[in-house]
């Protein structure tokens, strides 16, 4: 028997490249897929493409004020039908066939919360492969409030997790999957990382997040990450982690957040941090870019 799957695209002026992602979506083998699009206010012809799907039975949408995409994501994940599974999708990748399958059998019939996410394999406006920087995630709580690397265009849910996970809408939200693989992470979901691509990253000029960068760019990203962090993301989604799940947490990891949390008003709790192997993470640069943030203060 198939399993059921509701796949969530928010769009947003995704003309250009939608059909051949909603296309991908339809092709999916050994799912029973039902795709549900939130448009986030779009004025080219994507509610018209949109439209014509919809009364060829392939999808429901529907249109809401513009929240920008991790707040339409999160708008979509509360509005979705029940179902056993969940999963994102960006408006402009290429799926392929197997991808929400390989995601089912990676998570199985299991009742506690669970999540799945895969490799990207970047690939230009044509489809054609990129070079793609291999992920080896640690997997730790800690980890997560140090290093902001899934995509949500690879997650995968149960209804578990999507059942907690909707109970708290936090004030700071900067990226949909960031705050959700955290949650996981925080109240011990069952976490499956598949190394294999199942999906064409899609970079275009009209990505809203991209990774492939030039060098310039890179380096100009990682300024300001350093630097010019007045919104001091790691921090506020650990305050919205603690406000909203902390009752779900284990005794450990509710003390290493509180810690991370305290940090912010004490040199020395800070200087602790640094030494605290459990916000180790699999990125040499993104690991001594948070330890700079330490010192600075601007986590």
């Amino acid at each position: 028997m198939n399993h059921n799957i509701i796949v969530l695209m928010s769009t947003y002026n995704g003309e250009r490249f939608l059909q051949q992602q909603v296309d991908s979506i339809i092709r999916q083998e050994g799912v029973n897929v039902h795709l549900l699009v939130r448009d986030d206010g779009s004025t080219d012809q994507t509610l018209s493409m949109l439209e014509q799907y919809k009364a060829k039975g392939a999808l429901d949408y529907y249109q809401g004020e513009n929240l920008g995409s991790a707040r339409s994501f999160m708008q979509l994940l509360k509005d979705a039908p029940a179902a056993e599974y969940y999963a994102f999708s960006d408006q402009d990748d290429y799926w392929l066939q197997d991808k929400l399958w390989t995601a089912v059998q990676h998570i199985g019939n299991s009742e506690s919360p669970a999540l799945y996410f895969c490799q990207t394999q970047l690939a230009d406006k044509d489809l054609n492969h990129l070079p793609t920087p291999r992920l080896n995630p640690m997997g730790t709580f800690g980890e997560s409030l140090v290093y902001q690397f899934i995509g949500g265009c690879t997650m995968v849910m149960n209804k578990a997790l999507r059942d907690i996970v909707i109970t708290y809408e936090p004030k700071f939200l900067q990226m949909h999957d960031v705050w959700i693989y955290c949650i996981a992470k925080a109240i011990h979901a069952n976490v499956h990382y598949d190394p294999t691509p199942h999906m064409l990253y899609r970079q275009h000029d009209r990505n809203v997040v991209g990774q492939g960068y030039g060098r310039l760019k890179e380096w100009k990203r990682r300024f300001r990450r350093v630097v010019q962090e007045g919104r001091q993301e790691r921090y506020h989604i650990a305050v919205e982690l603690q406000q909203g799940f902390k009752a779900l947490m284990s005794h450990e990891n509710a003390e290493l957040l509180n810690s991370y949390i305290l940090a912010k008003r004490s040199i020395v709790r800070r200087i602790a941090l640094i030494f605290d192997k459990r916000l180790r993470c699999s990125d040499a640069g993104t690991y001594h870019r948070f330890i700079l943030s330490l010192l600075l203060n601007t986590y």
